[in-house]
């Protein structure tokens, strides 16, 4: 199975009425992070649209996103990427959510999308028997939790790359548990609709 970790920034967190300003993205394939198929695009917001505060959180101003290409045209890269492979990020719904809204939008549906969830499988590992979880889900301290280095956060392609890293630690932990390779059922998969 073939995946893509995927990341967004964006001016909030409603795809009703916030807006996508970077996308980034890694395959990861036969337990690899495929930097040399990277990919991260900049994305200018639509016209009447600045990106207010949240640029205090990525660093994406208005200035630095005047020259990028608009979602419309980043859109079908993404779309092209995504196809016959697994979506990855960590807490999912957020980039199931914008991709969702961008394609119908653009083209009258949403994807079906197999979407393998970070957050969703650290928050199954860390959980203890009374089902409590134990420390901080967030990307930056699953990482610690799996040895691996800390990376700067809210950059579209660090945080893909972060998700696709953390993925093949979290696999190495459930192999190791259930005595067997990882399939992708293990992995609490869901389809989007």
């Amino acid at each position: 199975m073939e995946l893509l970790a995927l990341d967004l920034e964006t001016t909030g967190l409603d795809p009703r009425t916030d807006h996508v300003l970077s996308v980034g993205w890694v395959p990861v394939a036969g337990g690899q992070v495929l930097l040399a198929d990277a990919c991260e695009h900049r994305v200018r917001p639509p016209d009447g649209v600045d990106v207010g505060s949240s640029a205090t959180i990525h660093g994406l101003t208005d200035d630095a996103l005047a020259g990028a290409a608009s979602l419309a045209e980043v859109l079908p890269r993404l779309l092209g990427a995504l196809h016959g492979r697994v979506l990855l990020a960590h807490h999912a719904p957020i980039e199931v959510e914008f991709v969702g809204a961008a394609t119908v939008s653009a083209y009258g549906a949403r994807p079906p999308l197999t979407v393998v969830d970070t957050l969703a499988l650290e928050h199954r590992l860390r959980a203890d028997v009374n089902g409590e979880v134990q420390g901080s889900l967030r990307l930056d301290a699953a990482r610690r939790t799996h040895g691996l280095p800390r990376y700067a956060s809210h950059h579209a392609l660090t945080d893909a790359v972060a998700a696709a890293e953390l993925l093949l630690a979290q696999v190495a932990e459930l192999e190791q548990r259930l005595g067997r390779e990882v399939l992708l059922r293990d992995l609490a998969p869901k389809r989007s609709e």
